[in-house]
């Protein structure tokens, strides 16, 4: 770290704040032009709002950019992972494996179709499920996994491929977050079973609201369809067609001026994760010389961010991860903790209301799991310390430099910065203590 840079006093101890550029137009998301405008423009001068063809051709868009057979587009991304776990067919008390460390959507559905999600940890390198305990975790009535590439990073899938296949075990791909990642020079998306994409307003190729769903298997496509899309099951081959009058009872089917949207967004996901990438292994580069761990990926994996996490380890700098975001904070950082609470800890789970959702409360047959909060420790390890930064899609380098430069006033006075934590500490404690004296 430069010398000017490592005695520069910090904000939080009185300085001048490192971060003097407006972040706004740097991290402005979804990014909307006049050609998404004039995509929903077309679909509402045409009128049909609910049957446009426009759907369709989103479809086709993401069968021909990921390669795969069927693409059926859905309301949202959680619908899709419902209809990815109702294609398996699973049966009351199946149990699937699943991460803790991830949106709940990645889970919850499970419940719906009657099956069981059994929580497995997360190792600490790529965010992902750990091999070893998924393993471990396997049982007679074990049918598939749920793998999800967090905030971008592909997860270990040599492992996890090479489990599911020699246990027979289906892969439903949550690739959510990994739009244009690759493994192995495949792209995510590509690595299950059935994968799933969610289009939400914050993701890489976003709709305002979407799903996804793919798949190379004409079976896990019908029953997807059956489930949901209450215009083309009258398309299925028969005897699936039959259905057509009723479906399976849920709606899923993609609003047209969503995916006007995303045609469009879908075009532009390249170029964009291009320059966020650029923008983010600049950061890295620096981040890392302080001292951060910046989860660069391995050669054989092309990660993209969805959200740029970073760990910081309090005990090399004996400041607690509070008082760094606190004082980087003060540097006018927009910086925080990760925003996503583990899953298993959550009352669904922990106080048994899981049970109700899925009918199976009262089944004497099915042996219920209890879901201890306690249960993934290396989950909450590998979790632990983590922080949040920008994404930065449209960030100059400027901006870049002004946000390495608070991290190393910040750490380069960890000792006082911390001793002024305490004080503030104890300060706020003492002020909040109740008058036990009489009056």
């Amino acid at each position: 770290m430069s010398t000017s840079r490592k005695h520069a006093k910090p904000a939080i101890l009185g300085g001048p704040k490192a971060v003097t550029i407006n972040g706004t137009d740097a991290n402005r998301w979804p990014i909307i032009t006049d050609e998404d405008q004039a995509a929903v423009l077309q679909v509402l001068r045409d009128g049909d709002l609910s049957l446009h063809p426009v759907t369709r051709e989103l479809e086709d868009d993401y069968r021909e950019f990921f390669g795969r057979r069927h693409a059926l587009a859905h309301c949202n991304g959680t619908a899709a992972l419902l209809a990815a776990f109702f294609a398996l067919d699973l049966e009351p008390g199946d149990e699937v494996l699943v991460p803790s460390a991830t949106f709940w959507a990645s889970v919850v559905p499970v419940l719906w179709v009657g099956a069981l999600p059994v929580f497995c940890e997360s190792e600490p390198f790529r965010l992902g499920l750990d091999p070893e305990d998924v393993a471990r975790k396997i049982t007679p009535r074990t049918r598939a996994m749920v793998v999800v590439h967090l905030w971008g990073m592909p997860s270990r899938m040599t492992e996890l491929l090479e489990i599911a296949k020699h246990h027979n075990l289906r892969v439903i791909e949550d690739a959510s977050h990994a739009q244009g990642a690759t493994w192995r020079g495949r792209k995510c998306g590509t690595l299950g079973d059935i994968s799933v994409f969610s289009l939400q307003a914050g993701k890489l190729a976003p709709a305002g609201e979407g799903g996804i769903f793919l798949t190379d298997n004409d079976g896990y496509m019908e029953r997807a369809t059956c489930l949901g899309d209450i215009e083309r099951i009258i398309e299925l081959p028969m005897p699936a067609k039959r259905f057509a009058a009723t479906s399976f009872g849920i709606k899923t089917r993609m609003a047209p001026l969503s995916a006007a949207v995303a045609r469009v967004q879908l075009r532009h996901l390249p170029e964009r994760n291009r320059r966020r990438n650029d923008n983010l292994r600049y950061l890295s580069k620096h981040l890392e010389r302080v001292g951060l761990d910046t989860f660069l990926p391995p050669a054989h994996l092309q990660r993209v961010y969805f959200e740029y996490l970073i760990r910081y380890d309090p005990e090399r700098w004996n400041m607690p991860v509070e008082a760094l975001i606190k004082a980087l904070q003060s540097e006018q950082c927009e910086i925080d903790l990760p925003r996503y609470p583990l899953v298993h800890q959550q009352p669904l789970f922990t106080e048994g209301h899981f049970a109700r959702i899925a009918r199976l409360e009262g089944r004497a047959d099915i042996d219920l799991p209890i879901y201890r909060r306690d249960a993934l420790p290396k989950t909450e390890a590998a979790g632990r310390n983590l922080i949040r930064l920008p994404s930065f899609p449209l960030a100059r380098r400027d901006l870049l430099d002004q946000y390495v430069q608070a991290f190393e006033k910040v750490l380069s006075h960890a000792e006082q910065i911390t001793e002024a934590y305490k004080t503030a500490s104890v300060r706020c404690t003492q002020s909040t203590m109740p008058n036990t004296q009489e009056p």
